[in-house]
């Protein structure tokens, strides 16, 4: 919704203010559906041979956060950390129990629990993987540490793909309207002839295109590009906080030290209170008895 608003923001504040200066819309009107084709074809054409398919299917995907936001929401970290505590205390009690559940989450009833986290096929396998890592006796938890680390690392290099590919292109945008303003100036000269007032609409034509691009760039695209890699950067404190908690239970710390450490770990802003995450795993425990 704030997306929403922003760019109704932009374009109110941009062409009000033009038009309460006296501008006329007529020209801009009248040269835009070609400056924009000719300057928006040209940037996805760029697109194009600057990505390979799989980047330019995740950027379209992507785009839709900027509308949507972050995926996670505070009762998912809350769940989060409920599910990891239930894990942990199984992997505790019973190893041979816990196995089932990691190598069949989809048909676990543990993990059925948290719908949302079962559907995210990222979320699952890392908890997999690491408590699976966990029974193999590894002499140092931070050989797991490191190969979390690594992982994670190439997972948000992997997700910001999309933003660094709106970046590309919002930088491209502003010398594509160079190019459409350039052809302008081009069509005016051959009608060098015509009276100044033809002259200046031809001029005020192609001064469009040079509008059209740094308004594109700088009030949509480059926006677009930073809210993307802002929401993908915000998304992985939900990874970051599976390699919290696990890690922890690594170095053999109580399950309630465990999720103690992942709450602590949890953005301000979606991070659960102590009294609610003590209540939220009593209901935890109470269900898996």
């Amino acid at each position: 919704m704030i997306g929403i608003v922003g760019i109704v923001v932009i374009f109110v504040m941009v062409f009000g203010s033009y038009l309460l200066a006296g501008g006329k819309m007529a020209i801009i009107l009248k040269t835009l559906p070609f400056e924009l084709a000719m300057i928006g074809g040209a940037g996805v054409g760029t697109f194009l041979i600057g990505n390979d398919p799989h980047v330019v299917k995740h950027t379209l995907k992507d785009i839709g956060k900027v509308f949507s936001g972050p995926k996670w929401k505070a009762d998912d970290y809350r769940d989060l950390l409920c599910l990891l505590f239930v894990l942990i205390r199984i992997a505790r009690r019973n190893p041979v129990e816990l196995e089932q559940h990691i190598e069949d989450p989809q048909g676990s009833d543990i993990f059925g629990r948290y719908p949302r986290i079962q559907g995210d096929k990222e979320a699952v396998e890392l908890i997999c993987d690491t408590l699976r890592s966990a029974t193999m006796n590894y002499d140092d938890p931070h050989q797991v540490e490191e190969i979390l680390d690594k992982r994670m690392e190439n997972n948000l290099h992997d997700a910001l793909h999309s933003s660094h590919a709106l970046q590309t292109l919002a930088d491209g945008l502003p010398a594509l309207g160079i190019v459409a303003a350039v052809l302008g100036v081009i069509k005016t000269m051959a009608s060098i002839d015509q009276p100044p007032e033809v002259l200046g609409k031809l001029i005020g034509g192609a001064l469009v295109g040079t509008f059209l691009g740094v308004f594109l760039a700088y009030g949509l695209v480059g926006p677009f590009a930073a809210k993307v890699k802002a929401v993908i950067e915000e998304d992985s404190h939900f990874y970051q906080l599976i390699r919290e908690v696990l890690i922890a239970n690594l170095h053999n710390h109580s399950a309630a030290i465990c999720v103690e450490v992942g709450r602590q770990n949890t953005p301000r802003h979606v991070r659960p209170a102590f009294a609610e995450i003590e209540e939220a795993l009593n209901a935890a425990k109470r269900e898996a008895a």
